[in-house]
């Protein structure tokens, strides 16, 4: 199956999204189709999987015209749109999300579970997938719901499989699973568009490329004939950078003292300090522990042992509320389950944080608020509309702006980002370390947790590398390195000498 696109063009009110884009696409091959936040893919994509019209262009399958008024009509000519927010239910096993919205019924009306369990088997086997039908969905990790998704599209006799994001949360493990699986669906003459902002999953898996840039196609070829800097500097117009962004540290204040925290078998036996003007980082492997270790020091989770420190004084977080006012913020790992709230608007979701430091006896003095938020706006630059326009309405990138802003207003003097930079593309990349090194140049101490070794070296000032919930090494200088922290990562020590063995 060969598919094309052909001039497409597509406009909202002024906006001129699409501009005479053309891609083309057959089966046993994967496309990147990359570009910033708000170049145009989704809408592309949602054109190809039949959710909006194209204002002009056509799209063509094996050399005819063909026309989508709804997503159904683009599963039923082959072509299967997985979204980076999955549509499964965790409250079903996988053989009923299989066949969500096609159910078989038997002669008496009722549900035929039998036959879709069987079938959802049949896919498995085909597939060399090792799951039983029977799992509920809620029990399986991102990679696997990943893949029942990938089965779900086979299942419908998908020649064509757009994949959007399909690594963002997920390991490094989660993230080889997903790829063999795409893998054996290539060599069974499967087509698949892979849309991410992950240029070295770019270049590792793909066969072609096609960047998009402001609407329009700015560059494509091969992948064996292109490199990760040439595909950045596409998709941003310019250069960019890649030197370290580590600076000289004239001063060690201590802001946090975290002495033997221990939680059952994630983390235990924790001691570090974090410093004024520092970036600590925080690396490891899948199963390390970080985020179960601040999420303690943050209040939202509890522990079983260990003393906390600021400003070299004993405190006890019991709360979240407790570290706000301790002066402690805390960006999560998963923007779009714990740091959006999908039903509020940008300025709620910006500014939900500080409701407690602007309130008076129950009411919050809106126009504080407001002019509080409206400066993290012009700090971070943040590309929005309206205040009150949906927090979906933004890209990835401006919405991690967005719950970063909420802690900025609060003023922390300590700030946790874990993945700060998941999901969103390079060019915001570059202005999430710009801001990052901004506020440590106003003595805020910042811990970055990362399970990118490149982040980590590029922008931290010391790193912690744990292992199995303990911190197995300290790294610096010309020591913080990609072997190193490998090493590390799977229970390497540090010698008297300062070697990584």
């Amino acid at each position: 199956m060969q598919i094309e696109m052909r001039n497409i063009e597509k406009s909202f009110g002024d906006n001129h999204v699409l501009k005479q884009v053309s891609l083309s696409l057959k089966g046993g091959e994967i496309l990147a189709l990359i570009g910033e936040n708000g170049a145009g893919k989704s809408t592309l994509m949602n054109i190809l999987g039949g959710v909006l019209p194209s204002d002009q262009g056509g799209i063509y399958i094996d050399g005819k015209e063909v026309r989508f008024q709804k997503p159904s009509d683009s599963l039923d000519a082959g072509i299967a749109f997985i979204h980076q927010e999955l549509n499964l239910i965790n409250d079903l096993p996988i053989y009923e999300n299989m066949f969500l919205g096609r159910e078989l019924k038997n002669r008496y009306g009722f549900l035929d579970l039998e036959t879709m369990e069987a079938r959802t088997k049949e896919v498995f086997d085909k597939m060399g997938i090792t799951l039983n039908p029977k799992t509920m969905v809620r029990d399986l990790d991102a990679s696997y719901k990943q893949i029942v998704e990938i089965a779900r599209a086979i299942m419908m006799n998908a020649s064509i499989i757009i994949m959007d994001e399909p690594t963002t949360s997920l390991t490094e493990v989660e993230i080889e699973r997903v790829f063999s699986m795409m893998m054996t669906l290539v060599k069974q003459d499967v087509g698949i568009i892979f849309i991410s902002h992950k240029l070295g999953e770019v270049m590792d898996f793909c066969d072609r490329y096609m960047v998009l840039r402001d609407g329009s196609v700015v560059g494509d070829g091969l992948i064996e004939e292109t490199s990760p800097n040439h595909l950045a500097r596409l998709m941003v117009g310019h250069e960019v950078r890649t030197e370290s962004l580590k600076r000289n540290l004239l001063q060690r204040e201590e802001i946090l003292k975290v002495e033997g925290f221990s939680y059952r078998q994630l983390y235990r036996d924790i001691s570090f300090q974090v410093y004024k003007g520092e970036i600590l980082g925080i690396t490891g492997l899948l199963g390390d522990g970080r985020s179960e270790l601040f999420l303690s020091v943050f209040g939202a989770e509890p522990h079983e042992s260990g003393a906390l420190y600021l400003h070299g004084k004993p405190v006890r977080i019991r709360n979240t509320v407790d570290a706000l006012h301790h002066g402690i913020g805390y960006l999560p790992r998963n923007r779009k389950e714990n740091g959006i709230i999908k039903d509020m608007d940008i300025f709620d979701n910006g500014s939900i944080v500080t409701w407690p430091l602007f309130a008076n006896k129950g009411r919050i003095n809106f126009k504080k608020q407001t002019e509080e938020f409206q400066k993290q706006v012009s700090r971070l630059h943040i590309k929005m509309g309206k205040l009150q326009d949906a927090i979906g309405s933004l890209s990835g990138g401006n919405q991690q702006k967005v719950v970063l802003s909420k802690w900025l207003t609060a003023n922390p003097s300590l700030l946790v980002l874990d993945n700060p930079t998941q999901g969103v593309d390079v060019g915001a990349k570059e202005d999430i370390y710009d801001i990052i090194l901004s506020l440590v140049d106003e003595d805020i101490g910042v811990v970055v947790l990362s399970s990118e070794a490149q982040e980590v070296i590029r922008v931290c000032d010391r790193v912690l590398v744990m292992y199995h919930g303990r911190i197995q090494g300290e790294l610096t200088g010309e020591e913080l390195n990609e072997h190193n922290i490998m090493m590390l990562a799977t229970g390497g020590t540090v010698t008297e000498e300062g070697d990584v063995v």
